[in-house]
Protein backbone atom coordinates (compact mmCIF):
# COMPACT_ATOMS: atom_id res chain seq x y z
CA UNK A 1 0.00 0.00 0.00
CA UNK A 2 1.50 3.39 -0.55
CA UNK A 3 0.01 7.07 0.50
CA UNK A 4 -2.41 7.51 -1.74
CA UNK A 5 -3.94 4.17 -1.01
CA UNK A 6 -3.91 4.61 2.80
CA UNK A 7 -5.50 8.42 2.29
CA UNK A 8 -8.25 6.79 0.51
CA UNK A 9 -8.53 4.19 3.07
CA UNK A 10 -8.82 6.26 6.52
CA UNK A 11 -10.46 8.94 4.56
CA UNK A 12 -13.22 5.92 4.05
CA UNK A 13 -12.93 5.29 7.90
CA UNK A 14 -13.05 9.00 9.10
CA UNK A 15 -17.11 8.69 8.51
CA UNK A 16 -18.86 7.58 11.51
CA UNK A 17 -21.15 5.33 9.72
CA UNK A 18 -18.69 4.07 7.73
CA UNK A 19 -16.80 3.45 10.39
CA UNK A 20 -19.36 1.14 12.39
CA UNK A 21 -19.88 -0.76 9.60
CA UNK A 22 -16.28 -1.75 9.34
CA UNK A 23 -16.13 -2.91 12.22
CA UNK A 24 -19.32 -4.81 12.44
CA UNK A 25 -18.03 -6.76 9.35
CA UNK A 26 -14.47 -7.16 11.31
CA UNK A 27 -16.68 -8.16 14.45
CA UNK A 28 -18.75 -10.79 11.78
CA UNK A 29 -15.60 -12.23 10.55
CA UNK A 30 -15.62 -14.69 7.49
CA UNK A 31 -18.67 -15.46 7.65
CA UNK A 32 -19.67 -11.31 6.68
CA UNK A 33 -23.08 -10.14 6.46
CA UNK A 34 -25.72 -9.79 4.25
CA UNK A 35 -26.18 -6.12 3.21
CA UNK A 36 -29.76 -6.10 5.10
CA UNK A 37 -28.38 -7.52 8.15
CA UNK A 38 -25.95 -4.58 8.63
CA UNK A 39 -28.77 -1.96 7.24
CA UNK A 40 -30.96 -3.41 10.22
CA UNK A 41 -28.34 -4.22 12.82
CA UNK A 42 -26.66 -0.08 12.69
CA UNK A 43 -29.97 1.13 11.42
CA UNK A 44 -29.04 2.69 8.38
CA UNK A 45 -31.48 3.10 5.79
CA UNK A 46 -30.68 1.52 2.45
CA UNK A 47 -29.61 4.16 0.03
CA UNK A 48 -27.26 5.31 2.73
CA UNK A 49 -25.73 2.00 3.51
CA UNK A 50 -25.03 1.37 -0.31
CA UNK A 51 -23.28 4.51 -0.80
CA UNK A 52 -21.36 3.39 2.69
CA UNK A 53 -20.47 0.20 1.49
CA UNK A 54 -19.37 1.43 -2.14
CA UNK A 55 -17.06 3.86 -0.62
CA UNK A 56 -15.09 1.31 1.72
CA UNK A 57 -15.15 -1.11 -1.37
CA UNK A 58 -13.51 1.30 -3.11
CA UNK A 59 -10.83 1.90 -0.76
CA UNK A 60 -10.13 -1.88 -0.34
CA UNK A 61 -11.17 -1.90 2.62
CA UNK A 62 -14.26 -4.48 1.99
CA UNK A 63 -15.26 -6.84 -0.53
CA UNK A 64 -18.92 -8.44 -1.41
CA UNK A 65 -20.14 -11.98 -3.02
CA UNK A 66 -23.66 -12.13 -4.67
CA UNK A 67 -25.75 -14.71 -3.06
CA UNK A 68 -28.85 -14.63 -5.26
CA UNK A 69 -30.56 -11.72 -4.86
CA UNK A 70 -28.29 -10.37 -2.10
CA UNK A 71 -25.07 -9.67 -1.67
CA UNK A 72 -22.67 -10.50 1.84
CA UNK A 73 -20.32 -8.25 2.71
CA UNK A 74 -17.14 -9.27 4.13
CA UNK A 75 -13.92 -7.10 5.99
CA UNK A 76 -11.12 -7.24 3.33
CA UNK A 77 -8.29 -8.45 5.72
CA UNK A 78 -5.87 -7.86 2.93
CA UNK A 79 -6.76 -4.37 3.01
CA UNK A 80 -6.63 -3.70 6.40
CA UNK A 81 -3.48 -5.70 6.70
CA UNK A 82 -1.82 -3.11 3.93
CA UNK A 83 -3.31 -0.28 5.70
CA UNK A 84 -2.06 -1.30 9.25
CA UNK A 85 1.44 -2.23 7.64
CA UNK A 86 1.59 0.92 5.61
CA UNK A 87 0.77 2.69 9.09
CA UNK A 88 3.46 0.84 11.00
CA UNK A 89 6.28 0.54 8.67
CA UNK A 90 9.64 1.59 10.06
CA UNK A 91 8.21 1.60 13.37
CA UNK A 92 9.73 2.76 16.59
CA UNK A 93 13.10 3.36 14.08
CA UNK A 94 13.49 -0.63 13.71
CA UNK A 95 13.34 -1.53 17.32
CA UNK A 96 11.44 -3.93 17.35
CA UNK A 97 11.25 -4.23 21.02
CA UNK A 98 9.61 -1.12 21.38
CA UNK A 99 6.89 -1.78 18.70
CA UNK A 100 6.33 -5.64 20.49
CA UNK A 101 3.27 -3.65 22.88
CA UNK A 102 1.73 -2.58 20.47
CA UNK A 103 1.39 -5.45 18.21
CA UNK A 104 0.50 -7.64 21.39
CA UNK A 105 -2.28 -5.04 22.23
CA UNK A 106 -3.91 -5.74 18.02
CA UNK A 107 -3.66 -9.19 18.38
CA UNK A 108 -5.04 -9.21 22.08
CA UNK A 109 -7.82 -6.79 20.51
CA UNK A 110 -8.75 -8.90 17.73
CA UNK A 111 -8.71 -12.19 20.09
CA UNK A 112 -10.43 -10.96 22.89
CA UNK A 113 -14.54 -11.69 23.78
CA UNK A 114 -16.87 -9.22 24.23
CA UNK A 115 -20.61 -8.86 25.31
CA UNK A 116 -21.56 -7.53 21.59
CA UNK A 117 -20.25 -10.73 20.12
CA UNK A 118 -22.12 -13.18 22.64
CA UNK A 119 -18.60 -13.33 24.79
CA UNK A 120 -17.32 -15.65 21.82
CA UNK A 121 -14.07 -15.36 20.75
CA UNK A 122 -13.41 -12.83 17.48
CA UNK A 123 -10.74 -12.67 15.21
Amino acid sequence: MDISDATIALSALSQPSRLEIFRQLIQAGPAGMPAGAIGEKLEIKQNTLSANLTVLRNAGLIRNEREGRSIRYFADINGLSGLLSFLLQDCCGGRADLCQPLINDIASACCSSDGDNGGVARC
